[in-house]
């Protein structure tokens, strides 16, 4: 009988409070989907999260397929304070593969990415925007068990090549039935609603296979920083619980009458 688990190593994402919420960080060699509706920060989480821990010891690729080319996506990204030149083609490497996601033929995509990921043997690879690349398929007319079993065999080979993958996509409804939804590890959802004059962004991880996530919806903030996650404050569990001094040991505010009237004073703790 075997009884030793299995260790999976915890990425730190370099997002503050994203961590937090991912339950302690991102799982080595998974499969990741980052989704959300047009301009909730998809690319720019991919960007942070790839120059956060891109190194020539961990080299990235950063797929492009049919929306922004790389030059116009790097000059909007540079305004981020995490934007790094010096990694460029050092560590990270970006490749444009408008003309095989065109063609609308899936095994060419697919042997393009390959061949790449053959060559410069990347620990992370980003493909973005990889729903666009779906919309192109569909149009074609092949088949929905086409497009699963192209998503089945890209997962499989990045993970046989120790590399962590992640699929940027704009998907506006989360009841879709896009098979991606199933092959992958983790789903982080992006979400942004106008409140009066404000935009409210919130974060939802939807799963992330093999450990527990914070539930719920997280607001999170885009600033020239890059984002940041307001994860909430960790509740004390029952033994932290039991050093905090008793209720009955009370905190005097000063003053006399309201005081008096608190029975001493504020609840200690």
């Amino acid at each position: 009988m075997i009884t030793n688990k299995a260790t999976i190593k915890r990425l730190t994402t370099g997002v503050p409070g994203l961590d937090e919420v991912l339950g302690g960080g991102l799982p080595e060699l998974s499969f990741n989907l980052i989704a959300g509706p047009p301009g909730s920060g998809k690319t720019t989480l991919a960007h942070q999260i790839m120059f956060a821990m891109a190194a020539p010891e961990c080299p990235a690729i950063y797929f492009t397929v049919l929306g922004e080319p790389p030059l116009k996506m790097l000059r909007y990204q540079q305004q981020f304070d995490f934007f790094d030149l010096d990694r460029l083609n050092r560590a990270i490497r970006f490749i444009n593969l408008a003309d095989e996601a065109a063609s609308g033929d899936l095994d060419r995509l697919l042997a393009r990415i390959v061949a790449e990921v053959e060559a410069l043997e990347p620990q992370l690879v980003f493909v973005d925007s990889f729903c666009s690349m779906a919309l192109y398929h569909y149009l074609q007319g092949p088949s929905y068990l086409g497009l699963q079993r192209f998503i089945q065999n890209l997962g499989v080979m990045m993970t046989s090549w120790q590399a962590t993958t992640f699929l940027v996509g704009e998907h506006t409804a989360e009841s879709d039935s896009n098979p991606i939804f199933t092959v992958a590890d983790g789903l982080i959802w992006l979400r942004q609603r106008v409140q009066g004059n404000s935009v409210v962004r919130r974060m939802e991880v939807r799963k992330m296979r093999g450990q527990p996530t914070l539930p719920g919806l997280h607001t999170f903030r885009i600033t020239g920083a890059g984002i940041r996650v307001f994860a909430p404050p960790q509740v004390a569990t029952q033994a932290e619980a039991g050093t905090v001094p008793p209720t009955d040991d009370r905190l005097r505010i000063g003053v006399p009458v309201l005081d008096e009237m608190m029975g001493g004073g504020l609840p200690r703790g």
